[in-house]
This record gives structure tokens, sequence and C-alpha cells, in this order.
């Protein structure tokens, strides 16, 4: 080999050890210290098997409702602001503000004199056109007059009667009377003041039945119908009371999602006035003989819900099917039966097949 070529792959060789050595001297120092604290600081995993105490109940079959709770008003069943039908100064009002009053009672009027006098002279005419038509009537038997005579008497006389009818109904539009019964708001206007038929001049009111108006959400539509039943509190008067369902609306508030619902409810007391505020308890589907079980005994993992059982002093995990619930029970259409013993509390720190220890035991109950 050349001697040149030699030497120089035995520097190569050398520079590479050098490197190597190098390399190990100036390897970074660990501080031990930092090393324990680290240690220290990790968070230590959890003992598996670990006896945790908890709460539970055994299932019985039990009633649940799906229940809705939404607030309303109270309405009343008619209502309408009473106004004369024509134009003039009122002459009289015959009602008291607050009053009950009665389908047809007369409640007030404007002048109707020149009214009344046109019809005293029709009134007067009337006896003298009757008698006319008597009188045609019997000469018309003997042939002492043309058929058309007693028909001109007779055409006569119907005119008569007609006018009188238009002077009555003139006098009848300026009387403001009672559409319903009902109880009567504050007066509007004052005696001997010109009005007009847009003139307001007392709201009536009827008092019984009172409607229950509330809305509900759009999938209680096919359930909610005339004749169902509800109860419903007023505010400032924890007094259940009770009303029927009959009439719903006809469509869904494209921005509320919701569709309004209407009540009648027996105020024959009268102890109920429109414009309170309601708090409404529907009762919209009722299972008697249900499992059911506390809401913080599930758990909800990986798409499903499970419950704990207490099996032998250990936790057992089953998938169950959830139906309606209430406040404070949860219907489970499948997965457990009367009997069981399932755990409510701790369930989140509990692990399939983990020793439990029982601190209290309740039989469940509505």
């Amino acid at each position: 080999m050349n001697k040149t070529l030699k030497w120089t792959l035995v520097g190569v060789a050398g520079v590479g050890l050098a490197v190597v050595l190098g390399l190990r001297a100036f390897k970074p120092h660990i501080n031990e210290e930092l090393k324990d604290e680290v240690v220290k600081k990790q968070p230590k995993a959890p003992k598996q098997g670990r006896e945790l105490n908890v709460k539970a109940v055994v299932l019985n079959k039990v009633l649940i409702a799906d229940e809705l709770f939404v607030s309303g008003n109270i309405m009343p069943d008619e209502e309408v602001s009473l106004a004369f039908e024509t134009s003039g100064k009122v002459t009289e009002i015959l009602f008291q503000e607050g009053a009950y009053v009665h389908k047809g009672d007369l409640l007030a009027k404007i002048n109707d004199e020149p009214q009344q006098a046109e019809l005293r002279k029709q009134e007067a005419q009337l006896k003298l056109f009757q008698d006319r038509m008597y009188r045609q009537n019997a000469l018309l038997e003997k042939e002492a007059v043309s058929e058309e005579a007693f028909q001109e008497a007779q055409a006569n006389l119907a005119a008569l009667h007609a006018e009188i009818d238009r002077v009555k109904a003139n006098i009848a539009q300026r009387e403001l009377r009672a559409p319903f019964d009902g109880v009567l708001g504050l007066r509007e206007v004052s005696l001997g003041a010109y009005v007009s038929s847009t003139t307001p001049i007392v709201k009536l009111t009827k008092m019984n039945p009172l409607k229950i108006e509330f809305s509900v959400p759009e999938r209680y539509s096919g359930v909610l119908k005339a004749g169902s039943r509800l109860n419903f509190t007023v505010e400032g008067d924890l007094e259940e009371r009770s009303a029927k369902v009959y009439a719903t609306d006809s469509r869904v508030d494209m921005d509320t999602r919701t569709f309004t619902v209407r009540a009648l409810y027996d105020n024959s007391d009268g102890a109920l006035f429109p414009g309170r505020y309601v708090n409404v308890n529907l009762l919209t589907r009722e299972y008697p003989d249900a499992i059911a079980v506390p809401s913080e005994a599930i758990v909800s993992e990986m798409g499903h819900d499970k419950v704990f059982l207490y099996k032998g002093g250990k936790a057992e995990s089953t998938i169950i099917t959830k139906g309606i619930r209430n406040e404070a029970l949860v219907q489970v259409i499948q997965g457990l039966e009367p009997g069981d013993t399932v755990i409510t509390t701790g369930t989140m720190q509990l692990r399939e097949g983990q020793k439990v220890t029982l601190d209290e035991v309740k039989q469940i109950e509505n």
C-alpha cells in the first residue's frame, strides 16, 4: 500500500475517535434533585379496586308521567270596547263603572229627539192608514171600488210600516246596549260629550268562563287535543285549579317553534280576573307501572346510557334504554327489573367490578 495513503487513513481514524470522545465528554449533566422533583409531581395512578362508599335505591314499579310546565295568561272569554253606531251628543249614561250587566241592558243614549218626533208622527198616521185599508176592503167586497184602489191602500199601509221600522232602527243606533252578560270597565266619556262611531264609551268583559292561553313546544302538537285536562296556579296564589283544552292553533310559530293552546276555566265564583299570569302544568302522558331511576344514577358514555347495579359487594354496569322523565325520575324501558339495586352516588368514579359499600338503601318512590 502506498505509504502516503496509509498515513492518510490513520489520520482520518484518529479524527473520528477524537470527535466521539469529545461528544461523550460534553454529554449534558442531569440534575438529580430536579429529576426527583419531577417524579414526585407526576400524578399517581388511581388504585384499582379501591372500595367506595355509595348510596342506592331498590327499584319498584312506579307511576311516572310526562309533565310539561309552561307560563301563560288569563284571557276573557269575550271582551269588547262598546261604541255607538252613529254620531251625536251623549244625553244619558245609565251604568255604573265596574257593574255586572246582562245582555240587552241599556247603558247610554245619544240625542234622538228628531227621530222620536218622526216616530210619533208616523205612528199617528198608522191609525188613519189602517182605517182606510179597512174601508177599502169593505167596499171591494161590495164591488164599490176597483181592485187597483184597494191595492194602492194596501201598499200605502205597508210603506208606512216600513218607514216606522226604519225610524225605530235609527233610534236603536242611538242606544248603547250590552251585547252579552259581563262586567263593565271604566267610563271613557262624559255626559254631554259629542261622540262618533269610533269613540269608545266603556269596555265590557265576559268573566265566565275564562280562557287560559299558553304556548308549548311543537313536539307536543300531536299530544295536546281538545278535551285534554291541565292544572294551573295563579301568580301569588298557591291554590291549584283545573281547566280543559278547547282549541289549539292551526300552525306552529316559525320563530319560537311553539304553538298556542287555549283552555277554558269555570270562573263562576268570579275569583279570577283576565290579565293575570299563570303557571300551567300539563300531564301529556302517563305510565302507571314504569321502571324508573333517579336521573343522577345514569351515566352517559360512548353514545350509550348505563347505570351501576350493586351485586355481591361490587358495582356492575348495565346498558339501559331511557323513556320519558319528570323532575326527579327517568323511565327505563329496557335494561332493569323490579328488585334491582341501582347505585345513585359516586357513579362517575365507579369502575366495572369495583368494590362498594352501601351507606344507604331506599325504595324507589314517586
